[in-house]
């Protein structure tokens, strides 16, 4: 007999970018750890004897220094701090208020999230410090009348409550449903789907992207229509949250119906504040529905820690055992509230997040991280004039590590369609036509002898349907990726697809100021539209198409949604054309 808990249950639905005083600075014992471990280490991942580990090296794990940095990060997390075990009948309130979400799918295998927030505005989310024990299952269909696997977890709150349930023994290519149970309260239900067998013929797959989601720039309605679509599964290429202080009415959202509070206007630096932020992004109804709907494949930009910054250098002239120490705590955040497996579980400022997903012989993901290990911007950042120090060989984007695994796993691929899942623009891109232009030296124009490495090893690699996926950018972009960037007539050798914004950058428009300038300036460009929105791309064996979705505004709730535009791939005959 099953437990009553197990009734099915309906789902529910549960400022100005300016910087302005932080809460304290981090504890000096933090501060001393991180002073080791940068000059144990001072140029980070990329000096020799690392290898593939990112962050800190073996040897230096082993040094006194070295040990006292890592354990001075790792202090509070469970097994080094043991919180009592509370009765559930303590929270007396929906403690499900952020939703729930899976991300990525294995072939029997899939990653279930929740965090418990009876008040997610508040530090500790209105919990006290303790552990919960947490059921969760997952069935075969939305009522829950054939359940396939059920277990519990513990939400620590060194974790600040979050769980991540790695359930496997699933069936692969299959559609579930799952909920958590604690004490007398269930979640929404949320839907996930698991991926195909890695040699099955996939007739079809059909993943969104999104990006760029400022709470304070407005309202999440793309995220409502992602909801609705039939997907396999959604990539986000980053800038899931924005560091910016966010005003009492929400900046752009203009709220009249609530205040939020102060502790949100003010830019995020500790691991309090990273963690009340992603509290307020998931609290946004639309964003739940997202994710109770799809799997999420995530990854990040910089604005998840600091806007533009590279490595272990920030933005702005602050010292660096500072930088490393808000590193760690966004990173942490990071992981506390995302649908992401254990080997993405950060070590102090440092986190595995690139990896390799595979949808039967259909499709591989190579999801990149573009911005812990790359060489800092040249010619103090922004759009300049191309040089020396921009165009220098030894400059990386990817670091070696990541580099290598990526071009060999483009060696040993046997997919139709390989797919890069990355931030910034791929492309060359110039600001205008002519001799006088500027690139944007945060985007891979920034590091042409990285691209230059990266395209030559899918061509050793024999790959011949490469896609690069791209955020970061607030428009949409179609690009054919060339041989030779300065002859129209070159050989294409892939395509990259840009996705617009969430809502970053307000409301957009069609053909923005530099519309014609830009088409002019970069013959390779195929398409680009300025508002907000998201893209639906559908690969199967002989073509790839992107469906560009696009709303009309996003400082008004409830836009309705269109599609700007499309275009084509064919296997084996690469380029981008209009549909």
């Amino acid at each position: 007999m099953r437990p009553a808990w197990h009734r099915a249950v309906p789902p529910t639905t549960g400022g100005s970018p300016l910087s302005r005083p932080s809460s304290p600075a981090h504890p000096a014992e933090l501060r001393a750890a991180a002073r080791h471990l940068l000059r144990r280490h001072p140029a980070g991942p990329e000096t020799p004897g690392t290898g593939d580990r990112p962050g800190v090296g073996r040897r230096t794990l082993l040094t006194s220094a070295g040990a006292a940095a890592v354990l001075a990060f790792a202090t509070g997390l469970p097994g080094s701090a043991h919180a009592a075990a509370l009765d559930p009948a303590r929270i007396k309130r929906d403690p499900f208020t952020l939703g729930v979400a899976s991300g990525d799918p294995l072939p029997g295998s899939v990653l279930l999230w929740t965090r418990l927030a009876p008040r997610p505005y508040e530090t500790g989310s209105g919990l006290p410090r303790g552990s919960f024990a947490v059921d969760w299952e997952v069935a075969e269909d939305d009522r829950f009348a054939r359940i396939a696997r059920r277990g519990s977890a513990t939400a620590h709150p060194e974790f600040d409550h979050s769980l991540h349930v790695e359930v496997t023994g699933l069936e692969p290519a299959r559609v579930y449903f799952y909920r958590f149970r604690t004490g007398k309260w269930i979640s929404p239900v949320g839907r996930t789907r698991t991926a195909p067998d890695p040699g099955a013929r996939v007739r079809e797959l059909r993943v969104a992207l999104a990006s760029c989601q400022a709470y304070h720039d407005g309202y999440f309605t793309a995220h409502a229509h992602l909801a609705e679509e039939d997907l396999d599964a959604v990539l986000h290429l980053g800038d899931y949250l924005y560091e910016y202080p966010v005003g009492a009415g929400g900046g752009a959202r203009a709220y009249r119906d609530r205040k939020l509070p102060g502790r949100f206007d003010r830019e995020t630096r500790t691991l309090a504040e990273y963690r009340l932020r992603y509290g307020l992004y998931k609290s946004d109804p639309d964003l739940r529905a997202a994710h109770a709907a799809h799997p999420f494949v995530l990854t990040w930009d910089d604005h998840e820690t600091e806007n533009n910054y590279a490595g272990r250098k920030p933005e702005n002239d602050v010292r660096p055992e500072d930088f490393l120490l808000r590193r760690a705590a966004a990173y942490r955040a990071y992981w506390e509230n995302q649908p992401l497996r254990l080997p993405q579980r950060p070590k102090g400022p440092d986190m595995r997040l690139y990896r390799r997903l595979h949808f039967g012989r259909l499709a591989q993901f190579d999801v990149l991280d573009t911005r812990q290990y790359r060489s800092d911007q040249a010619y103090g950042d922004g759009w300049q004039r191309p040089g020396p120090k921009s165009e220098a060989i030894r400059r990386t984007m990817l670091g070696a590590g990541q580099e290598r695994w990526l071009i060999d796993g483009w060696h040993s691929s046997t997919a139709r369609w390989n797919l890069l899942p990355q931030q910034v623009t791929f492309a060359r891109r110039r600001d205008v036509p002519g001799p006088g232009h500027k690139l944007s030296m945060d985007s891979w124009d920034g590091y042409p002898a990285a691209r230059a490495r990266v395209l030559a090893g899918a061509e050793a690699a024999g790959i011949r349907n490469l896609v690069v996926l791209t955020g970061d950018v607030h428009v949409a972009y179609g690009f054919d990726l060339k041989q030779d960037w300065d002859d129209p007539a070159a050989r294409t050798v892939g395509a990259e697809i840009a996705t617009t914004s969430i809502s970053s950058g307000r409301n957009g428009t069609a053909q923005p100021a530099n519309w014609s300038r830009l088409f002019e300036a970069n013959p390779h460009l195929r398409f680009y539209d300025g508002r907000r929105g998201y893209t639906v791309l559908t690969l199967r064996e002989h073509t790839a198409r992107a469906d560009f979705r696009a709303v009309p505004a996003v400082t008004v709730p409830g836009a309705s949604v269109l599609t700007a535009g499309s275009l084509l791939m064919i296997a084996g005959s690469p380029g981008l054309r209009p549909v």
